[in-house]
């Protein structure tokens, strides 16, 4: 025993090396409880370890080996080291565990297995199992099965991956022991589970009977989807919720089914072997193809289709057999061999998938020709493999070859290709098939449904009609506009037929391509540009047009409007913008001129013009002279002066001094006036004749520039270059050229048509005179500065001699920049529609090349010369390379089509002999700059190939590789070459030159890419392993390389992909990554070139290695602009950036100091100066899509002068931080500083669109913010935007309106909304229009809601340039794809409507049937007739004269203008109502009367006061109206075919109500649905009683989970909300209906809905949804609804909870407690007709418990002094109401002795019996008699009583009948005390009446000329004879009126609407109240008036307008409705008195 106790003293870990199985089982005891204690994971313990638990799992004692298996299980599951043993512990577990004979044995070798795989180690494991399959023990191989069966089954298919399972599968079905076989069954059973039906074709060769039990088993696993139950360490949140369901016992919820429902997605192809198939081809294949018998090309055939029927074929190259095959289908004369070859091409296509693309455009023509076979199974098969073809390329692909055939003769072809169409169309969806590939497809389809023949006709029909299916009827609806209506309905009955297929082909890899070429396919430009990339062809248009324009010799008048589109909208300040206006002058005639002439220089000067004597002459032109000097600008006649400086002797001067100065003063006149083209035509003959003179020459030449100056370089030169060749003169022309040099040196090339000059360029160069020639190789050579080595194509034909003096020249020139230009005009190209010079220097260059005409070399590419280039020879195959490269020199620039060439070259790159591959790569480089961007489409099959080369051990040959890769890259840019697996295929080939190559190429391409294809994330794995090469280079390359992936993937992506490494490798890399991470790049900023030099970078911290690749770019780029110019910027970018670094670090006193100045420094007419250089062109035009380098370093250098150094610093640094704090610096200093930021606003708004480009949203938010601000000061300065400053920040302001977050969005509107306080409304119209269009669809919407708030605000006139266009341009929105546009178009328009009636339809023009019913049922819904006057029409005008010395004159004629415009829609919007008196709809809205015309005010205003008128201060008077405007809710619809509900039985109808209240929305929509069905049948109806409160409950639930959930939801859509409320707020309009269903609501459930829906009133949210106003007005009808129909006992007890618990609740807003109080006072309104169904004693308990939580003194400390008198006013009511009898109702409350109620109530019912007796001092005059008082206390009785009846409801009318009667009889009657105690209201409706019964009685009613009707705000009808408004609002006297006044004047207005709407029989009368000192009121548009003319005096009285009139708006909770009036018969007497003041307005 002695060695026992030796072996007890060890410690664990040597126990467990113990040679004693008994030490090392005790040892594997002691670890496995150690192992169980350590919770640290990471504790060092656990290291020991790490070499012994393989030997734990492999003991060889089996009683040692369980613990040890027990011990191993622990520390895998406990031990963070563990992952490092996974290998050798799998493989010992395999191995030596798996054959023990012990069950629990294998059973913990399996939890081993599956441990391993939680801890992320799965690959591993599964690769140890896959091995153990091949172990030659069976119990090993079964154990493997059975492990692997078990992970599968529990961690699911996404962490097993399941295809190298299946590849072993069919081979553990063939095992001889049967134990295998049945677990591979249970396996099989499994994975599909799984992947369902993709297993079949992996195992379709397997044993029949074995398939037929799997079939078996397979029928019988459920079809629920499988869920993974067990997770790995980084899924534990996975697992949370896991578990958490497991609890509850529910299935999976949502969020996992997603997760998981990917699973079974599995597609077959993937899972299957590729098989090669090239090798297997019948070794005389080629020969037995092309043979004669056609036996024998069927065998060849019946091979390859043995061979094609392998489901996936491993890629390669392809080309020789589609060739072959397609030539069969093509040409073979056996139709059966022509179906066999094209069984073969599906087989190829099918098996290839994407790979077979590139070939599917050579097929494609062939097969659809081949459509003219009749034969069916002929046919059958074309079709079978033109649509396996079909899913490997993508429509646009194809399309071209597609529309080709469209148009053959034979109807067979057309049929099938439309067949062929509708089939395509089937697996496209809306996005993979847009707009720009419809429409030639539905143009050709439209021609085949008219075709003569019926097949043709119904494939076209069907095709269509998928179309229609796949892009729905908005995007083709447009192209059948010309379709009669019984096509159209074939057409449709079609798509209804069609099924789709949405696969994910259609979806993801087709719609990456699709991307560039459409946006080709709409820009390109005619002619020769047609050919053009894109980009170019959308960004230059500008020059490409004029050069055409040029070239085709357009007389000069035609010839103009290029120039004035340059100048354009420089406006009259510049020095060149007059010229807009006149540059169409005309020829004026000699007599003309000399009239001109001589009103503007002496007499003297004239007569002396021709005189004999040159010193008379002389005399004359300096006197001419100091004339032009002294002249102003807009005085000097141009063209008179050069007519007369051309007049004899003109330019034939023989004296060389007079000569000088006539050359002089035309260079005067050039410089100093407004010089059309036609004054330049005078002159420029004269001046090319003497540009060759010795002594005037330099003169001519000074002349000339100043005309270049003034006209643009363009045309000057021009025609100074053909008049220059077409005279003899040899120094003339010399001159000429040196001119033209020099000129474009100062003017630089912009817009020069390069391919005019060229050709006198050559005809110089052909001359004989030496001089000449040398002045055209001088200009060449300034040229090439410009253009670019392209230029010397153009002379490749020249002579040698000629040619080596032309290279002599560029090489001086190579390596100089092109000097910036000093003189401005040149680059009028912005006004072609350029993007301000968008890319000048480099983009010429590639103009140039766009200029030439391109040759079709397609037939030049003969059978012959392919076959020499692939002849054995090498010198044949030389000789064939060589004609190729004379053919291509000879075409100079070619087209696309080169035939079979690319497939010859191909097979030459890897030409056993070097210099025919170097010769190749010639060719291919030659091809590239010949055939230019159209290389694109030969990337796939030419340019892959190329970097093949990349990897040539011969160091030159991989130099001409790389060169060619080049230059094919910077004709096709990146993206061709980053698609599809191609490259990573390449980076996986083990070979160092090529991956070294690539890498490096990669490394320099990548930085300057702005997206890239997610494909390039398959080039990862290959790039870590070149981190891990052999070869040093590799490694280095791929280090360097590895920052820009990042920078594109980023680092997630990159890390993730890490997890297939082996451990080892693993770290390392990730340590690479980390590394990396930190050195990434910023992406470019947008401009694609990398501007990252100046704004990316990265953050301050990572500086070094940023700037670092600032400069890297600099020498990388692939730009062709020289290199001065980049080392420039690069130096300049790290010098900001160490800078930058400077002040981080050390923040020093100096700098500190530095900040106190100004941080604006104002710079005498600095603004001015910037855009006069703007307009001279001296500087770029702000104008770009993204901002590039060129224009920030442009605003750069402009702020240098008058920003302070330190923020300009901040604002142009690399990181967004220090662009926040320079917004916050600008923030504090903008009040302080407002001189300064008006002189540097132009800058400031520059500065703020750069920030738009910016994707940091903090930052956008701040210069939001900053804006605001902005905006508000400059209003408040009455500041007036410049055009300059306009154009130059509102287009990209607009651009942020479409951003997809809501608050920016919400920003931009207010924003935009300020503007038009500085900046003419009608002038951003245009601007905004122009948003219109974009293709951001929430941009488009939110452009035309905004379109749709300027006429709202400003009327017709803001529309630009007309308002029938602006309309037209805004209804072709209503057919846009997008719903919310369509919506935004329609309430524009609908807007537009209420604004300006019927004309509207004039306007818009012709609409399409579908657009038109829409507006029209717009138009119906929104229920609006025409309103009253947009208020703010008249405020656009007057600001636009705020100016007021700049603008003086104008400011004359926007009065005018101002005013005449008003009268004319006012007039208007009254005849438009006229006409709606005459339908009594209750929709249709009048003007009210506070607000209509007052004409006899208008008549006798004479129009002086107008021009005194101040600039209105701005107020949102349209607010008024709104609650005039409520139009019909939108109750939704309910399908009418809606089925009864399944039983009217009460647990059905439970069930439906406890839907609505689901969270789904969805669901809660049909339950609301299916119950406003119910509602709204009468017989039905009932079935809902009892089930009320319990339907309303669900609907508050609803509403309250709307607010808080679904509105706070992002994801959610927020037109799925907008239709949930609509649907809750008519369903339940829909009950409160029906009056005896409302009835049944019970006072808490009333209390709750009132409290949601006032709520929902409130949410601001809401009211930013699109169709948010809309809702809101209809919870306002709801809320009446409620409050007229429910139960008034309960409701009003409701109200009265409510608004206690409001006042109460500290969080409640004051809006609430205001909502509630107003539903209180419509209450007040409605008790004297409910007052007998209320029970008053609950009503008095509820206002008792009220005034118990608020006493009086309580009550009185409220903010809001409302609370107190809604009390008040309640009580008072139901006093009058009641009376005495009131206190008997108090019976509810406990102890009515210390109720404050009821001594408030006898309080009250003494003041009115007390009445009585204080009438008597107040109209006691004398001494009073005793029988005098007996008598009146009678008198009093009688009258006490008549007001009675006056108060009461019913008797009203009689009432005032006595009261008159009454005071006839007794004229000195006394009524004032009675009315004295009424309300102001009371009596003028008392006196009134009076007034209405005497005029009755004598028969002299006048009638008034209102035919207004006052609002009834709460709704109800009101006696119009109760209208006119009370006296204290005409308070017309200047005088300030306090809100109090006004708040009191809402009171009575309120009163005055809520009672008494009995009858509405009265005509209303003009009230004439008997106080004489209150003017009467007319009509009430008249006070609107009176009210605009106090404006004139006082500002302050308007925003107590504005004050009063918000109230009023607040107070309308319901709809309007209006009563119709009698007084329709003085339209005639209205329209005359409009029409003279019209007449004394002009």
């Amino acid at each position: 025993m002695g060695d026992d106790s030796e072996w007890m003293k060890l410690p664990i870990d040597q126990k467990c090396e113990h040679k004693l199985w008994k030490a090392r089982l005790n040892g594997y005891e002691e670890a496995l409880k150690l192992f169980q204690k350590i919770d640290d994971e990471k504790n060092p313990e656990w290291s020991k370890y790490l070499g012994l638990i393989k030997k734990f799992v492999t003991d060889s004692n089996a009683v040692a080996q369980l613990k040890g298996l027990e011990a191993a299980l622990a520390y895998v599951e406990n031990a963070h080291v563990a992952g490092k043993t996974t290998g050798e512990v799998a493989s010992g577990v395999v191995n030596k565990v798996f054959n023990q004979p012990k069950a629990r044995a294998k059973e913990l070798g399996e939890d081993i297995c599956l441990m391993y795989i939680e801890i992320e180690k799965g690959e591993a494991i599964q690769e140890e199992l896959l091995k153990g399959l091949d172990n030659k023990n069976p119990k090993i191989i079964v154990a493997c099965i059975e492990t692997l069966r078990k992970a599968l089954s529990e961690f699911g298919s996404k962490i097993i991956s399941l295809k190298p399972i299946i590849k072993v599968l069919p081979k553990l079905f063939e095992s001889r022991e049967k134990a295998v076989r049945d677990e591979a069954k249970l396996l099989a059973v499994e994975i599909y589970r799984w992947i369902r039906d993709a297993l079949r074709p992996p195992l379709q060769n397997i044993n029949s009977v074995q398939l037929k039990e799997l079939e078996e088993e397979w029928i019988k696993v459920s079809s629920a989807a499988p869920k993974q139950t067990r997770f790995l360490r980084s899924q534990q949140e996975l697992k949370a919720k896991f578990e958490q369901q497991q609890a509850l016992g529910g299935d999976a919820d949502g969020g996992d089914d997603d997760e998981e429902e990917v699973v079974p997605q599995v597609d077959a192809y993937e899972l299957l072997e590729a098989v090669e198939i090239l090798s297997k081809l019948p070794k005389d294949f080629y020969e037995k193809i092309e043979a004669k018998k056609w036996q024998e090309r069927k065998e060849a055939l019946e091979a390859v289709e043995l061979l094609v029927k392998n489901p996936k074929l491993e890629s390669g190259d392809y080309a020789d057999l589609v060739k072959a095959l397609k030539k069969v289908v093509g040409k073979d004369t056996n139709v059966m061999l022509v179906a066999l070859a094209a069984k073969c091409l599906a087989g190829l296509a099918t098996g290839l998938r994407k790979k077979f693309g590139q070939y599917a455009g050579h097929v494609v023509p062939t097969i659809l020709e081949k459509f003219k076979e009749k034969k069916p199974q002929v046919v059958q098969a074309l079709q079978e493999a033109i649509d396996a073809i079909f899913l490997t390329t993508t429509l646009q692909n194809i399309s071209e070859d597609i529309l080709a055939v469209m148009d053959n003769k034979n109807p067979t072809i057309k049929q099938q290709t439309s067949l062929f169409i509708a089939r395509s169309f089937r697996h496209c969806t809306p996005s993979t098939l847009p707009k720009s590939l419809l429409k030639p497809f539905c143009a050709a389809l439209l021609k085949h449904i008219n075709d003569s023949a019926p097949e043709v006709r119904d494939a076209g029909f069907e095709a269509l009609g998928t179309a229609l299916k796949v892009a729905g009827e908005k995007a083709v609806n447009p192209f059948l506009a010309d379709v009669d209506k019984l096509k159209l309905d074939r057409i449709k009955e079609c798509a209804e037929k069609v099924e789709l297929v949405y696969g994910k082909k259609a979806g993801g890899a087709a719609e990456k391509k699709e991307g560039k070429p459409i946006t080709g396919k709409t820009t390109a430009l005619p002619g020769p540009a047609g050919d053009k990339e894109t980009k170019d062809a959308a960004t230059k248009p500008g020059p490409v047009k004029k050069a055409s324009a040029v070239k085709a010799g357009v007389p000069l008048k035609k010839g103009k409007p290029a120039t004035a589109a340059g100048t354009g909208g420089a406006g009259p300040k510049g020095k060149k913008g007059p010229e807009t206006k006149e540059i169409f002058e005309s020829e004026l005639s000699i007599e003309v001129c000399e009239e001109k002439a001589a009103a503007v220089l002496p007499a003297s000067c004239i007569q002396q013009l021709d005189s004999g004597n040159w010193k008379e002459r002389l005399a004359c032109m300096e006197e001419f002279q100091k004339a032009v000097e002294l002249m102003e600008r807009s005085e000097m006649p141009c063209q008179a002066l050069v007519r007369m400086l051309a007049k004899k002797p003109g330019w034939k001067e023989t004296n060389f001094q007079v000569m000088q100065m006539k050359l002089h003063i035309v260079a005067l006149i050039a410089q100093k006036g407004n010089f059309s083209k036609t004054s330049a035509q005078v002159v420029l003959d004269g001046l090319v004749d003497k540009v060759g003179d010795v002594k005037c020459g330099t003169n001519a030449k000074e002349a000339m520039t100043a005309i270049a100056e003034a006209c643009q370089l363009p045309w000057t030169a021009e025609q100074v270059v053909a008049m220059a060749f077409s005279q003899k003169n040899p120094k003339n022309q010399s001159e000429t050229l040196n001119w033209l040099s020099n000129a474009i040196k100062e003017f630089g090339f912009s817009g020069l048509n390069v391919k005019a000059f060229i050709s006198n360029v050559k005809t110089a160069l052909a001359a004989t005179n030496p001089a000449v020639r040398t002045s055209a190789i001088t200009l060449l050579g300034v040229m090439y500065l410009y253009v670019g080595p392209s230029l010397r194509m153009f002379f490749e034909d020249e002579k040698p001699a000629l040619l080596s003096q032309i290279d002599a020249e560029f090489e001086k020139m190579q390596g100089q920049t092109a000097p910036a230009p000093t003189r401005g005009i040149s680059r009028h190209s912005v006004g072609g529609g350029d993007d301000g010079e968008e890319e000048e220097q480099e983009e010429v260059g590639n103009d140039v090349v766009d200029l030439l005409p391109r040759a079709d070399i397609g037939d030049k590419i003969t059978a012959e010369l392919v076959s020499k280039i692939g002849d054995k020879n090498w010198k044949i195959r030389k000789e064939g390379l060589d004609e190729v490269t004379s053919i291509i020199n000879e075409a100079k620039f070619i087209q696309p089509n080169i035939g079979e060439l690319p497939a010859a070259l191909k097979g030459r790159l890897n030409d056993s002999n070097k210099i025919l591959v170097q010769q190749t790569l010639s060719i291919l480089q030659q091809l590239a700059t010949a055939m230019g961007p159209n290389i694109k489409q030969y990337v796939k099959n030419l340019g892959i190939p190329v970097i093949t080369v990349l990897g040539d051990s011969k160091n030159n040959v991989r130099a001409a590789a790389l060169a060619t890769v080049n230059a094919w890259a910077e004709q096709t840019g990146m993206k061709e070459w980053l698609e599809g697996e191609d490259l990573s295929e390449e980076l996986k080939k083990e070979n160092p030159f090529l991956r070294q190559e690539l890498l490096g190429w990669l490394a320099e391409k990548l930085p300057a890419l702005r997206s890239v294809p997610s494909d390039l994330l398959l080039c990862v794995p290959h790039l870590y392993s070149c981190l891990e090469d052999r070869n040093g280079d590799v490694r280095k390359k791929a280090q360097d390389a590895l920052p820009f992936f990042m920078m594109h993937l980023g680092f997630e992506k990159m890390a993730k992909a890490t997890g297939k490494l082996k451990p080892t490798s693993k770290d390392q890399v990730l340590a690479m990554l980390e590394k990396a991470k930190a050195n990434m790049p910023a992406k470019p900023a947008p401009p694609a070139k990398a501007s990252s030099r100046v704004v990316g970078g990265a953050a301050p911290a990572k500086f070094q290695p940023a700037s670092a690749f600032a400069d890297d770019l600099g020498s990388n780029t692939i730009e062709s602009k020289p290199d001065l110019k980049k080392a420039k910027a690069g130096g300049l970018s790290s010098k900001a950036k160490v800078q930058g670094k400077k002040v981080l670090s050390k923040p020093n006193l100096k700098e500190d100091d530095d900040k106190s100045g100004p941080i604006f420094i104002i710079v005498p007419n600095g603004k001015e100066q910037r855009m006069r250089e703007e307009k001279a062109l001296k500087v770029l035009k702000w104008n770009f899509t993204t901002p590039r380098d060129e224009y920030i370093e442009q605003l750069k250098t402009q702020m240098s002068t008058c920003v302070a150094k330190w923020l300009q610093d901040e604002m142009f640094h690399a990181d967004f931080q220090h662009h926040n704090k320079a917004l916050t610096v600008m923030v504090e200093h903008l009040e302080s500083e407002k001189d300064g930021v008006i002189s540097c606003l132009d800058l400031i708004l520059k500065w703020l669109t750069l920030r738009f480009f910016d994707t940091n949203t903090s930052v956008l938010m701040k210069a939001l913010e900053y804006l605001k601000l902005l905006f508000n000061l400059l209003s408040q300065e009455e500041y007036h935007l410049t055009e300059n400053e306009a154009s130059s920040f509102i287009p990209y302001l607009i651009l942020k309106v479409g951003e997809p977050k809501d608050v920016i969005r919400k920003d931009v509107r207010a924003i935009l909304n300020r503007m038009c306080l500085i900046y003419p409304a009608s002038k951003m119209f245009p601007f905004i229009m122009e948003g219109t269009k974009s293709k951001n669809s929430k941009q488009r919407a939110e452009c035309l809601e905004e379109l749709g708030c300027l006429v709202e605000s400003y009327g017709m006139n803001v529309c630009q340039p007309t308002p029938g266009k602006a309309l037209k341009e805004m209804a072709t929105h209503i057919g846009d794809r997008d719903n919310t546009v369509r919506n935004a178009a329609l309430n524009t328009i609908v807007t537009v409507y209420n604004v300006h009636g019927d004309q509207v339809f004039k306007l818009i023009g012709n609409l399409s049937e579908k657009d038109m019913s829409m507006l029209e049922e717009r138009i119906k819904r929104s229920a609006k007739r025409p309103s009253s006057v947009p208020v703010r029409q008249a405020e656009e005008k007057p600001q636009r004269t705020q100016n007021i010395s700049a603008n003086a004159s104008m400011m004359r004629k926007g009065q005018a203008e101002d005013m005449s415009s008003k009268l004319k829609i006012m007039y208007r919007t009254y005849r438009i109502q006229n006409r709606n008196m005459g339908n009594h709809s209750e929709t249709a809205h009048t003007v009210p009367r506070e607000f209509q015309l007052d004409l006899d005010e208008i008549e006798n205003d004479n129009g002086t006061v107008r021009c005194e008128m101040p600039a209105l201060v701005q107020h949102k008077l349209d607010d008024i109206f709104e609650p005039v405007l409520i139009p019909e809710p939108k109750i939704r619809a309910v399908s009418p075919h809606f089925d009864d509900m399944h039983s009217n039985t009460a647990s059905t109808i439970n069930f439906v109500i406890s839907q609505v209240a689901s969270s789904d929305i969805n669901t809660s929509i049909q339950a609301l649905t299916q119950i406003d069905e119910v509602l709204k049948q009468e017989d039905k109806a009932e079935a809902m009683s009892g089930h009320i409160d319990q339907f309303l409950i669900a609907t508050f639930i609803q509403l309250r989970l709307i607010y808080n959930t679904h509105m706070a939801d992002e994801k959610l859509d927020k037109d799925e909300i907008v239709r949930l409320y609509s649907c809750i707020i008519g369903s339940m309009i829909t009950l409160f209906q029906i009056e005896s269903l409302a009835r049944e609501a019970s006072t808490g459930v009333l209390k709750d809905l009132m409290h949601g829906l006032i709520t929902l009133m409130l949410d601001s949210r809401v009211e930013d949804l699109e169709e948010g106003e809309q809702v809101i007005r209809s919870v306002n009808l709801l809320v009446v609804k409620v409050l007229e129909k429910s139960d008034q006992t309960n409701i009003l007890s409701a109200l009265l909870v409510l608004l206690q618990d409001s006042l109460l609740a500290t969080a409640s807003s004051p809006k609430f407690s205001e909502l509630v109080m107003k539903c209180l006072w419509r209450m007040v309104r409605l008790l004297p007709e409910t007052i007998n169904s209320i029970n008053l004693d609950r009503i008095l308990l509820d206002i008792h418990i009220f005034m118990k939580v608020f006493p009086k003194e309580k009550l009185k400390q409220c903010k809001s002094e409302f609370p107190i008198r809604t009390l008040k006013t309640l009580l008072h009511t139901l006093c009058k109401l009641k009376g005495p009898k009131i206190l008997d109702h108090l019976t509810m409350i406990d102890n009515k002795n210390e109720s404050e109620l009821e001594a408030h109530l006898c309080r009250l019912m003494k003041h009115t019996m007390d009445q009585s007796g204080k009438s008597d001092k107040d109209t006691e005059k004398g001494a009073s008699r005793i029988e005098e008082k007996a008598s009146k206390a009678k008198v009093n009785d009688i009258l006490a009583e008549i007001f009675k009846k006056i108060g009461s409801k019913e008797n009203t009318k009689e009432g005032l009948a006595e009261l008159y009667e009454y005071k006839k009889k007794y004229s000195d009657a006394d009524i004032e005390p009675f009315l004295k105690n009424s309300s102001q209201f009371f009596q003028s409706y008392v006196e009134r009446g009076l007034r209405l019964i005497e005029t009755e009685r004598e028969g002299k009613g006048r009638i008034a000329t209102s035919t207004g009707i006052s609002p009834q705000m709460e709704g109800t009808c009101v006696p119009a004879s109760t209208h006119t408004v009370s006296s204290s609002i005409g308070n017309t006297n200047g005088e300030e009126v306090g809100p109090s006044v006004y708040l009191e004047r809402l009171k009575i207005l309120r009163q005055r609407c809520g009672l008494d709407n009995a009858k509405e029989d009265r005509p209303p009368l003009t009230s004439l109240l008997s106080k004489p000192t209150l003017p009467t009121v007319a009509s009430s548009t008249d006070m609107l008036h009176s009210k605009l003319s106090q404006l004139r005096e006082s500002r302050e009285q308007y925003q107590h307008l504005d004050l009063d009139s918000n109230q009023t708006h607040s107070s309308g909770i319901g709809t309007t409705l209006a009563s119709p009036s009698s007084a329709a018969a003085n339209i005639d007497d209205l329209k005359k008195r409009l029409e003279r003041i019209k007449s004394s307005r002009k």
